[in-house]
């Protein structure tokens, strides 16, 4: 079921929001202080092409050094990611075989707006 779920989420929006999240990494990347952000983006790029079967959970031992490069990456590209997001997970619970996609799209919103001190993780 796992395997239906992310070959429809590929095609349907995985694709195109790990795009958003890679050319987010790129600017990131190109500005060289930014390369943490860059890394959590490319990150999270790869979650949204297979979110089915993974979760996020929080690193242990982030602190104030992430909290504070939320904050920035939340005003930089983060609001902008989560938008889309949510715009997706509304178009796709229109129809009944996109609900459980759309409901995956609004679990993206979170780490779409804090990404620095989480991991993804396997699924229990």
């Amino acid at each position: 079921m796992r395997l239906i779920l992310n070959v429809i989420w590929l095609v349907l929006s995985g694709f195109w929001l790990a795009v958003g999240y890679v050319l987010a990494g790129i600017v990131c990347c190109v500005l060289i202080i930014t390369i943490p952000w860059g890394l959590a983006s490319f990150r999270i790029a790869n979650y949204a092409l297979w979110p089915f079967g993974r979760t996020v959970v929080d690193r242990p031992g982030s602190g104030t050094p992430s909290l504070i490069g939320n904050v920035i990456w939340i005003l930089v590209a983060g609001i902008w990611l989560a938008i889309g997001h949510v715009v997706t997970g509304i178009a796709l619970c229109v129809t009944i075989i996109g609900i459980p996609l759309g409901i995956a799209n609004f679990k993206l919103v979170p780490v779409s707006l804090v990404p620095l001190g989480k991991e993804i993780v396997p699924a229990p």
